[in-house]
């Protein structure tokens, strides 16, 4: 990378068919919405996509359809999906050849793995890694993860280790910024909370859903010319929203994708294991998504 990511990302959520399929004119539209919001760039396939529904064949399929919708008009971001280094390497190498600028490697779902093999897992899938890798650590979305500690560990043993998606409050994220110092650009994901204060904290930005990214991606601008006080009241308007979608993944996945669909006009076709929706839920979505408008395009 020429210069360090930065900004807003939001990453894609995964839209069905009626017939289980992804949904290839949603996930179109949901990138060309993410654009022309002025994003500083864009991921795909973590939690809000439901990385762990998708079989190898539509993990690939997804970031071959990013790659061709963003024609080169924004950095792309995998997240990285997988139980053994090789696995994990193989997608890695996958979105390298598809232009990713940079991916993000999820912990492998395997329970009882102690920090130290999680050390050695992350360093075999890097020090293979053709593009600049990141890790996400969200131990209290995904049940595993590293500490600060491990995280600076990490950081000294692998040159190619530059981004961290730190799941967490902000002031878990000014520990790690404190402890990494300036080896890596932290992101935070969880839709977007603190994000004023994530951003005092030391994060170079956000990976958020795209709920209400363009509000958060005018807060990260009103932040970095020092005007606070736009940036705190952007944020309140979105934070009743945000609390909402960000109750767990489950949830998230169930009413901020509905959200989404609500304001991009499209219909929702799920693919369990899943939250269902209730009246009430669908009710408070229809607010928000009145209250948000359509996205502009």
């Amino acid at each position: 990378m020429q210069t360090r990511p930065h900004g807003i990302w939001p990453i894609l959520y995964a839209f069905f068919d009626a017939q289980d399929r992804l949904d290839r004119s949603a996930m179109r539209r949901q990138t060309e919405i993410v654009v022309k919001a002025g994003s500083h760039g864009m991921a795909i396939l973590g939690l809000a996509t439901e990385v762990g529904k998708l079989s190898p064949a539509e993990r690939r399929q997804m970031v071959e359809w990013a790659a061709e919708d963003l024609a080169g008009r924004l950095p792309l971001a995998v997240t990285i999906f997988g139980n053994t280094p090789e696995e994990q390497s193989a997608a890695v190498s996958h979105a390298a050849a598809n232009g990713a600028s940079w991916v993000v490697l999820q912990p492998p779902r395997l329970p009882g793995i102690s920090e130290a093999e999680l050390i050695r897992f992350f360093g075999a899938v890097i020090e293979r890694a053709p593009i600049p890798a990141g890790i996400q650590n969200a131990p209290d979305l995904i049940g595993i993860g590293l500490g600060p500690a491990g995280i600076a560990t990490l950081a000294r043993n692998h040159a190619n280790f530059t981004v961290l998606k730190g799941e967490g409050p902000a002031t878990l994220i000014a520990r790690i910024a404190a402890e990494t110092g300036d080896q890596l650009a932290i992101f935070n994901g969880r839709g977007g909370l603190e994000l004023p204060d994530n951003l005092r904290a030391g994060c170079a930005g956000l990976i958020p859903a795209p709920d209400c990214f363009e509000a958060q991606v005018q807060i990260y601008e009103a932040m970095r010319r020092g005007d606070e006080a736009t940036a705190e009241r952007l944020y309140r308007d979105i934070l009743p929203a945000i609390v909402f979608v960000m109750q767990s993944v489950d949830h998230l996945i169930c009413y901020g994708k509905r959200l989404v669909a609500a304001r991009m006009g499209i219909e929702v076709f799920e693919r369990g294991p899943g939250l269902a929706a209730n009246a009430f839920g669908l009710s408070v979505v229809e607010r928000f998504a009145r209250e948000l408008g359509p996205y502009p395009e």
